[in-house]
């Protein structure tokens, strides 16, 4: 059963706001508590170093690395970028590498003025190269996305020219956010799985 806002529009909050990371967390391991304890998490992290708001992806990818973390597995980082020449490949890679993954899909995205440093998780994919009309396979069961700047002319130029401070702030936010809503479903997990094996 799925709990009622994942009914809802996805849920989109500035990442100034205090308290950011708990509530990220929250939204985020409302989801993951409704994935079955033998489906792997991929987190697909898309986007390029060449272009500061195109960074977003890499950056949180990057950042999620560092943690070495046993409880999911990471395509997008600085060094090894997902983007649009090698998304295809990659899906194809994930899908045959893992048995019904779960897909978390991160992206950088171009929003209203009123929009720009939100952070937005919600259901299904996240569908990369649509601000700058590129025809691209979705990413995710469902999505995170960080707003970097505003969306309707010269996208591609936008995301050229977008602050790297805002970003880099943004991007923190998501992985230690990701980091820890994923480190707390793998403990709850682990930990139903020893007590049914105890009560055997």
């Amino acid at each position: 059963m799925k709990l009622p806002f994942m009914k809802e529009a996805p849920f989109k909050v500035p990442y100034t706001t205090s308290g950011i990371v708990g509530m990220l967390v929250n939204r985020l391991s409302g989801f993951l508590m409704e994935v079955p304890m033998n489906r792997p998490i991929v987190v697909v992290c898309i986007g390029t170093d060449r272009s500061t708001g195109d960074a977003l992806g890499p950056l949180i990818g990057t950042a999620l690395q560092k943690y070495r973390s046993p409880h999911f597995h990471l395509y997008g980082t600085l060094e090894e970028p997902v983007h649009a020449m090698n998304l295809e490949d990659t899906l194809l890679e994930i899908k045959r590498r893992y048995a019904n993954p779960f897909i978390i899909g991160i992206d950088a995205c171009l929003g209203q003025v009123s929009s720009v440093g939100c952070i937005q998780i919600g259901e299904g994919p996240v569908r990369p190269g649509a601000g700058v009309n590129k025809e691209l396979p979705p990413v995710g069961d469902i999505h995170v996305t960080g707003i970097v700047n505003v969306g309707g002319f010269m996208e591609y130029f936008v995301l050229q020219n977008t602050r790297l401070h805002l970003v880099m702030r943004m991007s923190d936010v998501i992985a230690t956010s990701l980091y820890t809503a994923i480190a707390n479903y793998a403990h709850i997990t682990t930990t139903a799985r020893d007590q049914a094996a105890a009560s055997d």
